[in-house]
């Protein structure tokens, strides 16, 4: 998933979209197992890489925060939605053929830590 958040993504090497707006990448991963309750912390497995992720953004007050084998979207390391496997893993192809984007936000990936 590609999203568009000016604001949000100022990194000078993140893509650019053809009208030269920088773009951020969102990653599917799946979540393996709450870590955290009261801080809404998550270990989320994307390509093999496991990483703490912030899921207070999917909490909407009425037990619909994630939960394991939840398919999610990362930025960050924050969890933004929820999508279904299907749309995930489509995601994770179509990210894989951008190549060096998607390279690159996955080292940031494995850079993070949230604890």
């Amino acid at each position: 998933m590609v999203y568009r958040d000016l604001a949000a993504c100022s990194h000078p090497d993140h893509a650019r979209s053809q009208r030269g707006e920088r773009m951020c990448l969102a990653i599917p991963g799946q979540v393996v197992e709450l870590i955290d309750d009261a801080n809404q912390i998550a270990k989320v497995d994307v390509v093999g890489v496991r990483r703490n992720v912030n899921v207070s953004l999917l909490d909407d007050g009425n037990g619909g925060a994630a939960r394991p084998g939840d398919w999610v979207l990362i930025h960050v390391g924050f969890a933004l939605s929820k999508v279904d496997e299907e749309e995930a893993l489509a995601t994770l192809a179509l990210l894989q053929r951008m190549g060096s984007d998607y390279e690159q936000e996955l080292e940031e990936l494995k850079a993070s830590v949230i604890e």
